[in-house]
């Protein structure tokens, strides 16, 4: 497993203002990419649809005002880039490491979590709280609704 930080890279507000969202694609659509160097000669790449995809997806992000990150599945986290993710703090995120919810791995003495790991806790604990609001909202029906 490699290391990598996480960087978040976002547009300023006159970048977001300037810059255009990708028009949809329709059927047998390609995207390419041209590159113009500083020596003035030009570079074209073609992406093929699931990088297009991707493409469309950062652009569409950016655009809306986020931050974002490309990362990869295997790519490891610390516990306070996985805390920034699961939104909850780094003292959790160490206790679902010691409890066997997070799997990690110690490099030196830092421990580090692969990117997918950390999405499947996320999963886990999105479907876990939708059910306790589910919950919630039907106790209060009850009590409000019904007097109980």
């Amino acid at each position: 497993m490699t290391r990598h930080d996480v960087r978040f890279a976002g547009l300023s507000t006159l970048d977001r203002q300037t810059v255009s969202p990708l028009p949809k694609r329709g059927e047998g659509d390609r995207v390419e990419l041209h590159v113009r160097r500083r020596s003035g000669r030009s570079e074209t790449l073609a992406l093929p649809a699931a990088a297009a995809d991707a493409v469309e997806t950062l652009i569409d992000r950016l655009l809306s005002g986020e931050r974002v990150a490309v990362l990869t599945e295997d790519q490891e986290l610390s516990p306070t880039e996985a805390s920034a993710i699961l939104g909850i703090s780094r003292p959790l995120v160490v206790l679902r490491m010691d409890r066997g919810d997070l799997p990690f791995r110690y490099v030196g003495k830092h421990r580090r979590a692969r990117l997918k790991d950390v999405l499947a806790l996320k999963t886990q604990l999105d479907t876990r709280q939708k059910a306790m609001d589910a919950l919630a909202e039907d106790t209060e029906d009850l009590t409000v609704n019904h007097g109980l």
